[in-house]
C-alpha cells in the first residue's frame, strides 16, 4: 500500500516550511501592528487623500503642467529663487532653535546676499553655499518629539501629528504667514504650491509606474523622508517595532 503523498514529505522541508510560515505570521503581524501605530487615522486620511487626488487631477497638476509649458525658463528659475530665499528666513529661525548656528550663519547669509544683490531672492548670488531644509516639525524631532500618526491634511497634503504643529508654528515666521496684507497673501500661497507641485511632475511618473497601492507608498516615502530630515541624513537603524523612535 503507497503511503499518502502528504507522509511522503520530506521532514526537513516540513521544518522549513512551517518555520516560513511562522516568520511570515510574525512578520504580517508587525507590519500590521506598525500600521496601526503610524497611521491609525487610515480611514480618514484614505477619504483625505481621495479629495487631495481629485483637486490635484482636476485643478492643481494641469495648472502646474501649464506653468512648466508656457513660463519662461528665465521666469521659472527667478520664481524658484524667490520662493527659495523667503523659505530660508524659516530655514535660519529653525537653525538657531536647533542650535545649528554654522548653518544659521550660512543659511542668514543665504537670505541677506540674495535679497539685497539678488534683487529681493529673484537671483541666486549665494549658489556656493548650500540649501538646506528646516522646518519646526524638525525642530520638534531634532529635541526628541516623535512623529505620532500620519496625517493627511486637506488641500496640504502628508503631514503628522507633529508636522502639522510645526507647519502651524512656521506660519507665524514665515515671510508669506507674516504678510498683513490679505489677498497678496493668499496669492503668494497659490504661486508657491503650483511651483512646488510642478517640481514633483518628474517623480510623480516613477512612483505612478513602480507602485499599486500609491497611498501606502506616499505614506512610507513621506514618513522615511522627514526621518531623515530630522537626523540630517543619518537617522539610526530602525526596526518595525520601534514604533515611537523618531
Amino acid at each position: 500500500m503507497t503511503k499518502p503523498e502528504y507522509l511522503s514529505f520530506p521532514a526537513t522541508h516540513l521544518t522549513l516550511l512551517l518555520s516560513c510560515l511562522f516568520f511570515s505570521a510574525c512578520s504580517t503581524t508587525h507590519l500590521s501592528h506598525y500600521t496601526q501605530e503610524k497611521d491609525p487615522f487610515e480611514s480618514y486620511n484614505r477619504m483625505a487623500y481621495s479629495f487631495n487626488d481629485a483637486l490635484d487631477r482636476a485643478i492643481v497638476k494641469p495648472v502646474a503642467q501649464g506653468y512648466v509649458k508656457y513660463m519662461p525658463q528665465l521666469g521659472k528659475m527667478a520664481t524658484d529663487n524667490f520662493f527659495s530665499n523667503l523659505d530660508d528666513v524659516t530655514v535660519t529661525c529653525n537653525d538657531v532653535l536647533q542650535f545649528k548656528f554654522k548653518q544659521a550663519a550660512s543659511d542668514g547669509s543665504r537670505v541677506l546676499f540674495n535679497t539685497t544683490f539678488g534683487l529681493f531672492g529673484l537671483i541666486n548670488v549665494t549658489s556656493r553655499l548650500p540649501k538646506h531644509d528646516e522646518d519646526f516639525g524638525q525642530t520638534l524631532g531634532y529635541w526628541g518629539l516623535p512623529s505620532g500618526p500620519y496625517l493627511i491634511i486637506p488641500v496640504l497634503g502628508p503631514s503628522s501629528v507633529r508636522d502639522g504643529t510645526g507647519r502651524y508654528a512656521d506660519s507665524f515666521i514665515s515671510v508669506i504667514g507674516t504678510t498683513p496684507h490679505v489677498p497678496t497673501r493668499n496669492y503668494a500661497y497659490v504661486v508657491e504650491g503650483i511651483v512646488t507641485r510642478a517640481s514633483l511632475l518628474d517623480n510623480e511618473k516613477i512612483l505612478e509606474n513602480a507602485t499599486i497601492d500609491r497611498y501606502s507608498s506616499l505614506r512610507e516615502a513621506y514618513l522615511m523622508r522627514r526621518r531623515s530630515l530630522v537626523y540630517d541624513g543619518n537617522p539610526p537603524r530602525q526596526r518595525y517595532d520601534d514604533f515611537d523612535d523618531e
